[in-house]
């Protein structure tokens, strides 16, 4: 159809291939002229390219936030199933002396004792013999509570915000609004050992975003570099022709973009094939856990016999080092949470999985002189009951659980907020998800109200219309 149209003359064409339309264009174009015409307003921000996306290291091209920063980079730590409070960051001593039955349903007393723990005196349980000697650099937040008490809607709640229409993740927010710190490695990464947690890659889409800012997802229980992203290396071409390549699609790219405006999903693809080629050095090295020397190896419990205490410790030591090559948001998965059963010894078994890993990742953040820049939140979907569920169990609860946060201009050392007497509802210092999700753009220097995507004529944020604001009281 184009006349001369190889690498040398590609250029010289863009203009003229615009010309060309077919019927089916030509036909559209007159049909719904008007239409569009009325539609222009509302949907100018989609159709018309920022400048900065355009710019060098497009999409993911650093930007500055609205104010100054007291953290640059995040590590979500995420306890899927919903964490027992009262056995694990929320002592009640009441419910072993209570005398009156919840609701009809006998009180549940926890099996584990709490001790205060470091300079602080921070009461943390027996289940963290590791994670409490780190509880200094810990603030405690013992008074959430969310929107759902069923565990796929109050996930999607925790890692996009809401669960009611596809939203982007947290993750998504942070690179959209900071860009990369690395070009060759990807800005989000998603990991959670042997598949994909609950409510699969929802949990870190961009959904109406441009697919750049979406996280990349990594088994990090695969060891090979190759099994991690697969087709990180050519078997058929070296790089110097891949190069060549790669630069001829893109021309071909942008003459397709002429005709399509501001096309995010082709951006996106776009983005994609640069940071594959450029991957196929760093990400080599990054995902490159045999480089750890051995006492790092121990610490960590990557040579534990326990295969889940393993595949988490291997989790952690690649969270710290895509954090300190520039991946700006990371996202680490465990489980086994769900104990409508058996507290005793279910509780004890999930945190026995990732105390050591988790105590030595904050420890190893620390030494390096990464925590200081690095916020680590830690949080769950909701807590559990103080009434028994099953034999020794507790249902969900959605009106009050336990998260923390570490590191990134946090008081560390520190309780923040209450429960009732026996840790049913949040009553002191309340704090929503969506407060929570404003406490962390805090800390990365924005205002969550300030930070916005437009999307169908509507400008969207995070934290949505709840009016969330930071918890200030909860930085140094």
């Amino acid at each position: 159809m184009y006349p001369n149209c190889g690498p040398e003359h590609l250029g010289a064409n863009l203009e003229d291939a615009s010309r060309y339309a077919s019927r089916r264009e030509f036909l559209n174009r007159v049909g719904t002229g008007f239409g569009a015409l009325a539609l222009v307003g509302l949907l100018r921000d989609e159709l018309v390219p920022s400048a900065g996306a355009q710019s060098a290291g497009g999409l993911l091209a650093p930007k500055q936030p609205h104010h100054a920063a007291t953290a640059t980079r995040v590590c979500h730590i995420y306890q899927s199933g919903g964490q027992a409070h009262q056995d694990t960051w929320d002592p009640k001593p009441g419910l072993a002396t209570a005398t009156e039955s919840g609701g009809g349903r006998r009180l549940l007393a926890s099996p584990f004792k709490f001790t205060p723990q470091g300079k602080s005196g921070l009461e943390t349980s027996e289940v963290w013999p590791e994670l409490s000697k780190m509880a200094d650099e810990l603030c405690v937040i013992r008074s959430m509570y969310t929107a759902a008490p069923a565990h796929g809607p109050a996930t999607l709640i925790q890692t996009c915000g809401d669960f009611r229409l596809p939203k982007p993740s947290v993750g998504a927010w942070v690179v959209y609004g900071l860009g990369s710190m690395n070009q060759n490695l990807p800005a989000y990464v998603a990991m959670n050992p042997g598949g994909f947690p609950g409510e699969g890659i929802q949990n870190w889409q961009s959904a109406f975003m441009p697919g750049a800012y979406q996280g990349t997802y990594v088994d990090p229980v695969k060891e090979r570099i190759d099994q991690v992203i697969e087709n990180i290396q050519s078997d058929l071409v070296n790089a110097k022709d891949q190069r060549a390549q790669l630069d001829l699609l893109s021309r071909l790219n942008e003459i397709h973009k002429q005709k399509r405006q501001n096309d995010g999903a082709l951006d996106a693809r776009i983005q994609s094939f640069e940071l594959a080629f450029r991957m196929q050095t760093d990400a080599t090295e990054a995902f490159d856990v045999s480089r750890e020397p051995d006492y790092v190896k121990e610490a960590y419990g990557l040579t534990s016999p326990n295969r889940t205490v393993q595949a988490q410790a291997r989790q952690f030591i690649l969270a710290r080092r895509l954090l300190e090559r520039g991946v700006r948001y990371v996202q680490v998965w465990n489980g086994g949470w769900d104990n409508h059963n058996d507290v005793k010894g279910a509780v004890a078994r999930a945190a026995g999985n990732i105390d050591k890993p988790i105590a030595a990742f904050l420890k190893d953040l620390k030494e390096r002189g990464l925590l200081k820049e690095t916020l680590v939140a830690s949080s769950t979907e909701f807590g559990r009951s103080s009434t028994e569920d099953g034999p020794g169990g507790r249902t969900h609860n959605a009106q009050a659980f336990a998260s923390w946060l570490a590191g990134g201009g946090i008081k560390g050392g520190i309780a923040y907020g209450a429960t009732d007497e026996l840790g049913a509802t949040a009553v002191e210092n309340k704090v929503s998800v969506h407060e929570f999700h404003s406490t962390i753009l805090h800390a990365l220097g924005f205002e969550s109200e300030k930070l916005t995507f437009r999307n169908s004529g509507r400008d969207f944020r995070l934290t949505d219309v709840s009016g969330a604001q930071p918890v200030k009281a909860l930085f140094a």
